[in-house]
């Protein structure tokens, strides 16, 4: 059960994207900093390490499409450096 919330939870979250929650990163990171006893404060730093998950998600994320594309473009290209063999007419 307590599986299934998170994955649910997991799901709202990828719904949100970047852009809106970094808008609100200085926000949280600010309530968190200030320490206090309260239920708001425990949610403030909740939802701040929520919006850092997301974006150190989409930045692995990045990374890992951008060294695919490059290894993928690197397979395609002939060794002379050009992306098809040099071809010439042989009598």
């Amino acid at each position: 059960m307590l599986e299934k919330a998170l994955e649910k939870i997991a799901d709202s979250i990828l719904a949100f994207d970047e852009a809106s929650l970094n808008s609100l990163w200085n926000k949280y990171k600010e309530r968190m900093e200030v320490f206090d006893t309260t239920r708001e404060w425990e949610k403030s730093v909740i939802i701040f390490f929520i919006i850092n998950a997301v974006r150190v998600k989409n930045h692995i994320f990045n990374e890992q499409i951008t060294l695919h594309r490059d290894k993928k473009i690197k397979r395609s290209q002939h060794p002379s450096g050009t992306a098809s063999p040099h071809l010439r007419r042989v009598k």
